[in-house]
């Protein structure tokens, strides 16, 4: 083994550290990554040399405080505490650490943002998440979740006309047809083999309807644990890709005239050993009821950017209204039948995609499925038709990211859970996304969405 630095104590660490260390040295890995989100939606991070991994797993990684003023496009956004004075330390989670088997050498854990007392970050989006679990169970709940994403794979390409680059899907199969499977199918293995190593078990994938888009979704778990998977699995899937001179995106509408990106959340709610959306009980219908009263401005946590509201459109399946149904995959929030004798019932939020950041999107749902419980809210009727069929009868969830925005402006509840630095922070990126995307054609649009998430 490598000697390690003087002032490092190793037997003071906690058991999953030691772990780290030694699966580090282990596996002769060289750089570990610190990865968070950011209020972008993107995931970023710093890297520590495995020689300096045992100080590091202690004191973090340096880091000024400006990066969460920082929108998708690297514009830096005026926001007050978040200028060039003051630093955070990126501080892993020994318990995340995966190795990448994307990038030989390296490894990553997801991290938190933290003072450089240790102490927690009020702009920290993965600490966002920890405080609504534990809001969560303070009144004796916890959930169980799982992202459902979707991506669309091909080849990065210059545009011969001179503009941004394009993406070129893989393939034109049709949705779910064969040929689709037979044609992403050394991809799909090379994906699954690295995210099962990861601990990301697979449940099912298919091609999807889209031109090169894919469907694979990973196994439930934990509210903390599920969120950190989706930005694993975003990584990999872009990662796996660029190492086979293709690219990847999830964004939410990466080509315009093709089926979009979903990245559909599935929870349920437990009390004890007891699934809560088993049956038609008071907690699935007052937790549906905190999600339709907030819908509108979860929507600008749950579908982050410009781009996303091109796929929120009617008829699509991807959810324009704030009603739910039971198997109503035009519904913004669809009961889900269970899946044989041992599927769990859930429910699906369907305005939910990959350029959301999933601490935030997560630890939002569950701030607004915990006021429904809390108020008793009632979700009014179970709608069992396409909403768009009966217009003017349901409320049509916001077009345009500036609309969520001013909806979430409004929500007392989801401003006052997210608090002053984060909601002052996030409003000021995004906003500035709006208005950057707004003065540029399409093609800037698609290409920045199709080149970042």
């Amino acid at each position: 083994m490598r000697d390690r630095p003087s002032g490092t104590k190793i037997n003071q660490l906690d058991p999953h550290a030691r772990r780290v260390l030694e699966r580090a040295e282990l596996e002769g890995v060289e750089l570990i990554r610190f990865l968070y989100a950011d209020h972008g939606g993107v995931v970023r991070g710093k890297a520590a040399s495995r020689s300096r991994l045992a100080e590091r797993l202690g004191s973090g990684i340096g880091h000024t405080v400006a990066m969460m003023a920082m929108n998708m496009l690297d514009q830096l956004q005026e926001v007050e505490h978040l200028g060039p004075v003051g630093e955070v330390r990126i501080v892993p989670d020994p318990a995340t650490f995966v190795l990448l088997p994307h990038a030989p050498g390296a490894a990553a854990m997801l991290s938190d943002l933290r003072r450089p007392d240790g102490s927690p970050w009020e702009a920290c989006a993965r600490t966002f998440l920890k405080d609504a679990v534990t809001e969560l169970a303070g009144d004796g709940y916890r959930i169980e979740a799982a992202f459902e994403p979707e991506f669309t794979l091909g080849r990065r390409l210059p545009d011969p006309g001179g503009g941004p680059d394009r993406l070129v899907p893989l393939d034109d199969s049709l949705c779910y047809a064969n040929t689709g499977f037979d044609t992403a199918h050394d991809y799909t293995i090379k994906l699954m083999r690295a995210l099962e190593t990861q601990g990301l078990h697979v449940e099912h994938y298919h091609p999807e309807l889209g031109p090169g888009q894919q469907e694979l979704s990973v196994r439930h778990a934990p509210a903390l644990r599920a969120a950190d998977n989706h930005v694993l699995y975003r990584e990999t899937v872009r990662g796996v890709a660029m190492r086979m001179a293709m690219w990847a995106s999830l964004a939410p509408k990466p080509l315009a005239d093709q089926a979009g990106n979903g990245a559909h959340l599935h929870l349920s709610l437990w009390r004890d050993n007891q699934n809560l959306f088993a049956e038609d009980g008071e907690a699935r219908t007052h937790f549906i009821g905190g999600l339709i009263a907030h819908l509108p401005a979860l929507t600008a946590l749950t579908c982050g950017s410009v781009n996303s509201f091109r796929r929120l459109a009617p008829r699509t399946w991807s959810s324009a209204y704030a009603v739910y149904g039971p198997d109503n995959r035009e519904a913004a929030v669809r009961v889900c039948s269970p899946l044989g004798e041992s599927g769990e019932p859930n429910l699906e939020l369907k305005p939910s995609d990959s350029s959301a950041n999933p601490y935030l999107s997560l630890g939002a749902v569950i701030h607004a499925g915990l006021d429904g419980i809390r108020r008793k809210l009632d979700p009014g009727e179970a709608v069992e038709v396409d909403p768009d069929t009966r217009p003017g009868r349901y409320q049509r969830l916001p077009a345009s990211l500036e609309e969520a925005l001013d909806a979430l402006e409004d929500d007392e509840l989801l401003m006052e859970a997210l608090g002053p630095l984060r909601r002052s922070a996030y409003l000021a990126v995004k906003r500035s996304e709006a208005a950057a995307f707004a003065a540029q054609d399409a093609s800037y649009e698609l290409f920045h969405h199709m080149r970042v998430f």
